[in-house]
């Protein structure tokens, strides 16, 4: 694929403002428990919805408006709900373990109704000494379920969630957003420009590969990680909702978005094209790795996800099987009849050179 510095420009192209939400079937749920991911879990998104007594907007240390909300409760279910929230805390980071949980506090719950879950942002503390920690608490939506599974599968990050019901609990995914990294951290001297452009490739691989839509820079964050002499950066995406959602290919490349342009000049600046299709090969090689390390897993949840064929309308899904047909010229794509099948003919599509050299290199290793 071609690296090139064109946004994406009129209103057409633009992801959907509002996705909705996609039940979890009997399939997927099923996939959730063999794989430990259904967890039961004492506190539930209605439970926090339907109480909250009022809100107060929830400025930042500037006095700009996040478009987060803090929620307050009434004391009649105060104590429940703290006492889930804490207890929930214990599930995500030490399988359920409650011996530590004496000295961890909640010490604000947030609510965003701006995005598509319409999440719960919930920070806990710690008592002894006031360090803290986020995690998030949204609707179940399908779509994000699968994108958040294929994250885990497929990218160089471990992603930790539970599902309950229409309940599902997501760790934070720490870093700096895409938006605030440009306008803060960009132009900074320590900033190695090179490492940071060769990352953004690979990112924009990884969502395309997959179909992680709507990339834009504030649906990601970077991570930076000190190295022996510089920096090593890692783009991870924390919007899963748009996996395989919309009919556009270009909304699942982020070069194409207009908000991503300051990472897209820099890689033309920085490298040339044969460097670009280095760092492109590189990252289709680590993801057939992973391919083929989980193959029985992955295989288990495209199927499932094949059968499952609300996950888009029918008309964006002939949008996008039929660019991906074009793009590729190759007719297989218009064969597909879900999001599943798409997504599955994807990765055969971009991945199959890579698994069959990986695939010779095992045998003469065997040899």
């Amino acid at each position: 694929m071609q690296f090139s510095g064109l946004p994406v420009s009129d209103e057409s192209n633009k992801p959907s403002r509002k996705k909705p939400i996609f039940p979890v079937t009997e399939g997927l749920r099923s996939y959730l428990k063999q794989h430990g991911r259904e967890v039961k879990l004492p506190v539930h998104y209605r439970d926090l919805l339907q109480h909250i007594t009022y809100s107060v907007p929830l400025k930042d240390k500037n006095q700009q408006d996040t478009l987060w909300e803090t929620a307050l409760y009434d004391m009649r279910h105060w104590d429940f709900i703290r006492e889930g929230l804490v207890q929930m805390y214990a599930i995500l980071k030490t399988e359920g373990d409650l011996t530590f949980t004496k000295h961890l506090d909640v010490a604000r719950i947030d609510y965003c109704s701006f995005a598509n879950s319409c999440p719960f942002r919930i920070r806990i503390v710690n008592k002894f000494n006031d360090n803290y920690d986020h995690y998030y608490i949204k609707q179940a939506d399908a779509s994000r379920i699968y994108g958040l599974e294929l994250e885990h599968l497929l990218s160089p990050n471990r992603i930790t969630y539970f599902t309950h019901q229409n309940t599902l609990v997501e760790e934070h995914i720490p870093g700096i957003p895409g938006d605030v990294f440009i306008r803060n951290f960009l132009g900074d001297s320590q900033t190695n420009k090179i490492r940071l452009a060769k990352e953004f490739v690979k990112f924009n691989e990884r969502c395309f590969v997959r179909l992680l839509g709507d990339m834009r820079s504030y649906n990601f964050v970077v991570d930076i990680t000190p190295d022996i002499e510089d920096y090593q950066y890692r783009i991870r995406a924390i919007d899963f909702d748009q996996q395989s959602y919309e009919g556009r290919k270009n909304l699942y490349i982020p070069q194409f978005f207009k908000e991503n342009r300051a990472f897209v000049d820099l890689c033309l600046t920085h490298l040339n094209q044969d460097s670009i299709q280095q760092y492109q090969t590189e990252e289709r090689t680590m993801m057939a790795f992973r391919v083929a390390s989980s193959r029985f897993r992955l295989m288990e949840l495209l199927n499932i996800m094949g059968r499952d064929k609300p996950l888009s309308s029918p008309e964006k899904l002939l949008q996008l099987k039929t660019e991906l047909a074009e793009f590729f010229n190759n007719p297989s794509f218009l064969k597909c009849r879900s999001v599943g099948q798409l997504v599955k003919r994807q990765l055969k599509q971009t991945l199959q050179k890579n698994l069959i050299l990986l695939q010779k290199n095992l045998s003469k290793f065997e040899d």
